[in-house]
């Protein structure tokens, strides 16, 4: 049902001290901008997003990459799952999702863009 779970996106109030503090982990980032800042190391990704809390998320949300985003979903929501964020492009026909389990735990889902 996945292609495992490699983002880890984390929602940070301070962008650039975030980013300073990631950037001694795991060097300069491949995507810099005011609304994501993007790490890539030994195959993982992991992101620092400033309005993530705005947007409910309460620490860091792992995303588990689907090929099909909206049936993953459905069968999560189905399985008592509810929608922290339904599915949106964030760039480049990339979707995600997100939901919360009973327990409150954050589950992001993930689905690349075609190939071309």
């Amino acid at each position: 049902m996945t292609r495992g779970l490699t983002t880890i996106i984390y929602p940070v109030k301070d962008l650039d001290q975030s980013k300073a503090l990631f950037s001694e982990l795991l060097g300069t980032p491949y995507a810099d901008s005011a609304y994501y800042v993007g790490f890539r190391d030994a195959g993982q990704e992991v992101g620092l997003d400033p309005h993530g809390h705005s947007r409910g998320m309460t620490g860091p949300v792992p995303y588990w990459h689907v090929s099909d985003i909206r049936s993953t979903l459905a069968a999560l929501l189905a399985a008592g799952a509810t929608t922290l964020h339904d599915v949106r492009d964030v760039g480049g026909g990339r979707l995600i999702a997100s939901v919360k389990d009973a327990d409150g735990n954050l589950i992001g889902l993930m689905q690349q863009a075609p190939a071309e």
